[in-house]
């Protein structure tokens, strides 16, 4: 049986005001149209629900037990209908988010605290992973990854600066083992590498001399998915590594990293948030969207 909302609510409402004068006067519509709508409500239904006199409308049985049953039911349908308009207006709801893991700037803590103080209806659920997958289909919002990874099919909004890749050593292993002069030299240092998980293979340096790309296999003596592990083995002398200055930055000022080959590590597009094309993106999103934006304007 087909579910009629608007017979229903018709239903009610001559229920309530017992009257289908009344009740034409609360919808807005003719007498004629309450009645030929119960009439319609009953012939699907099979029974009779309405009792009508001269002077007065009354429930049968049928129509009082509908009656019970179907009022809580529209109360909690309106109360649902009311909050989901409140989002409309308020940002609330949880967020989810997956973000690349050398999003440093993103994952840093006051950017996204200061959000969600501004918001504080809105969750976030954020999965730190450098997998590339569908967000669509694994149920997230939006995603943070740099722009060139980024489909095409996406909306991809800017959330960084400028980014370049650089590599770093220790000031103890330089005084042990020396700078390489070319990215060609680092398959003869010790190399600290990464990957994003144990069935791929590590990751290729890449350059660029004279205005031409070019990768460098380093065959590195540590390999793993953990960007701290590289800082800290890079800091404790054990070898060269390779991955985004804005990580290494903080390493740098405080001399426990020495920037190398910077002239071969030119800048390209940073890190953008995405989500895909909706003709209505949801209020929580949205207002991060917003929010983004005017940081990196303020910025």
């Amino acid at each position: 049986m087909n579910t009629d909302l608007a017979g229903i609510t018709v239903f009610v409402t001559v229920a309530e005001a017992r009257s289908f004068r009344a009740a034409s006067e609360r919808l807005g519509v003719t007498r004629s149209a309450v009645s030929q709508s119960i009439r319609r409500l009953e012939e699907r239904m099979g029974v009779a629900l309405v009792q009508r006199t001269t002077r007065s409308v009354h429930l049968t049985e049928a129509g009082e037990r509908l009656y019970q049953s179907v009022r809580p039911a529209l109360d909690d349908l309106g109360a649902a209908m009311e909050a989901v308009g409140e989002m409309r207006e308020r940002p609330s709801g949880m967020l989810r988010i997956t973000v690349s893991s050398i999003a440093e700037r993103f994952l840093n803590g006051p950017l996204l605290a200061t959000f969600l103080a501004t918001y504080p209806d809105i969750r976030l659920d954020i999965t730190v992973t450098d997998e590339e997958f569908d967000i669509v289909a694994e149920g997230f919002d939006a995603g943070v990854r740099l722009g060139e990874v980024i489909e095409q099919d996406m909306i991809a909004i800017p959330v960084s600066n400028e980014q370049c890749q650089t590599v770093v050593a220790s000031p103890d292993y330089l005084a042990r083992q020396g700078a390489p002069a070319h990215p060609q030299d680092l398959p003869k240092h010790r190399c600290i590498g990464w990957r994003p998980n144990p069935q791929v293979a590590p990751y290729r340096w890449e350059f660029t001399e004279n205005g031409r790309d070019f990768t460098v296999d380093v065959n590195p003596r540590v390999t793993t998915n953990d960007m701290r592990v590289m800082i800290r083995l890079a800091c404790a002398g054990a070898g060269l590594t390779f991955g985004m200055e804005e990580t290494f930055r903080p390493y740098i000022a405080r001399a426990e990293l020495v920037p190398l080959l910077e002239e071969f590590c030119p800048p390209f597009p940073g890190f953008h948030l995405y989500y895909p094309t909706r003709r209505n993106v949801p209020l929580k999103l949205r207002v991060l969207i917003d929010y983004l934006r005017q940081r990196r304007r303020d910025t």
